[in-house]
């Protein structure tokens, strides 16, 4: 039996509520603006930057989706029974290795008898979402609550049953944005291999290494009441579809530092004390994208040569408190940190947005909107932080959600669940 007393419980449980709802609100914040990296481009697209929930523009100025490809084992998954179409109507947008069903005769584009997009055309990697609309990992972060309620506790296989129920059903997923990480576990799927065991390797594919490992694990780990086992539970749910180091390094600082503000610590001393048990990456992030300029992209870098460059370390430990003081975020955002899906930076990266804007939620959330880059996946975890600080998010972005009465439902189970001691 849980022995808080009453009042922190209820307290814990507002700012788990908040926490969630500033998932959500980073996700849709940032949606429209995801993936543009460069600096000068992001104002011409938006001027005066981001400030509210935006329909995504079309064309996005720096896609390239229609360079990512989903190549499944067709035959085997047919003679398993297993179903592995998890593009649907998106399969236009990528290179794949069946036709989607239902595309327009007009929208087909065949070469060595294989469906290739159209590379001319640069759709936005979340084309057709409206403003207020989640992408695809958010919506399984609710696949995982719903999971979660339903059950009464947290049970990894039923989450994977349902995950891949949400990925294969057609109509469940608006968002045509599918991170390698999922491709790669669905064409492991494909291959044989059993649910627990479809996760790729960040040693074998770089980017599984990336922030949509951590979302899930993060928002799972509340149902501890402490943050040693809320930790433990978390590294477990990772490993079910992102198998990165990088991921469970990042894990490890955030988990206890989430925990300990759903708590009611001091922000600025906790996100202090957890960031200095970081240490930046050797690689800042002006010389990261020099040398991914030099090999023409990242799948040209020799693999020992991308380890080294993503898990060298400097020595010295992350003074947070002293970067706030000694740069401005656009000084951090264009030399030291990269605003890509890269933990290594983009986790002291959305620690300076929320030691920046202390107990103001919305400006540290548009902050990292307008930084660009892989936003929407670095909001969400800002949101979870930002989230359980003070009065937690604002409500006219709460209600600005396209799904906020389904999503109130979700999140108020949820989180009455988190607090029973009983869920995991």
């Amino acid at each position: 039996m849980n022995s808080q007393p009453v009042y922190d419980l209820r307290t814990r449980r507002k700012r788990l509520r908040n926490a969630l709802w500033g998932l959500f609100a980073g996700d849709a914040l940032a949606m429209p603006a995801h993936w543009i990296y460069t600096r000068t481009t992001l104002p011409e697209v938006f001027p005066g930057g981001v400030r509210t929930y935006l329909d995504p523009p079309d064309p996005h100025p720096e896609s390239f989706m229609f360079k990512m490809a989903y190549d499944p084992d067709l035959e085997n998954a047919a003679r398993l029974g297993r179903s592995i179409d998890i593009l649907h109507r998106h399969a236009r947008f990528l290179e794949s290795n069946y036709e989607p069903p239902g595309l327009p005769p007009t929208e087909r584009d065949y070469r060595n008898g294989r469906f290739y997009p159209d590379p001319k055309i640069r759709y936005h990697y979340h084309h057709g979402l409206k403003k207020g609309e989640n992408t695809l990992n958010a919506h399984l972060v609710r696949v995982l609550m719903r999971s979660v309620v339903k059950n009464g506790r947290y049970d990894p296989d039923d989450f994977l049953e349902n995950f891949i129920d949400h990925m294969t059903t057609p109509g469940n997923n608006a968002d045509p944005y599918t991170e390698v990480a999922l491709r790669a576990w669905f064409e492991n799927y494909s291959r044989g291999l059993p649910p627990e065991a479809c996760a790729a390797s960040q040693r074998h594919i770089w980017s599984i290494g990336s922030h949509g490992g951590i979302i899930r694990p993060m928002v799972l780990s509340a149902l501890a009441g402490n943050a040693y086992q809320g930790l433990g539970f978390a590294l477990e749910h990772q490993q079910l579809t992102h198998r990165s180091e990088n991921v469970a390094a990042a894990l490890g600082i955030l988990v206890p530092l989430f925990h300990t503000l759903l708590n009611g610590a001091d922000p600025e001393g906790a996100l202090s004390c957890h960031a200095g048990q970081m240490h930046l990456p050797s690689t800042v992030g002006k010389e990261l994208n020099r040398t991914y300029r030099e090999y023409n992209g990242p799948k040209n870098i020799p693999g020992p040569e991308m380890w080294r460059i993503h898990t060298t370390l400097q020595e010295e430990p992350f003074d947070l408190g002293r970067l706030l003081k000694e740069k401005k975020d656009v000084e951090i955002i264009i030399e030291l940190l990269a605003t890509s899906c890269y933990p290594e930076h983009g986790v002291p990266l959305l620690l300076v947005f929320a030691g920046r804007f202390p107990g103001q939620a919305e400006e540290a959330l548009l902050a990292n909107v307008n930084a660009g880059g892989d936003n929407v996946h670095r909001g969400m975890i800002l949101g979870l932080l930002v989230g359980s600080i003070g009065d937690g998010i604002p409500e006219h972005l709460c209600r600005g959600l396209a799904d906020y009465e389904q999503l109130s439902e979700e999140i108020d189970a949820f989180a009455e669940l988190a607090l029973d001691g009983q869920a995991l």
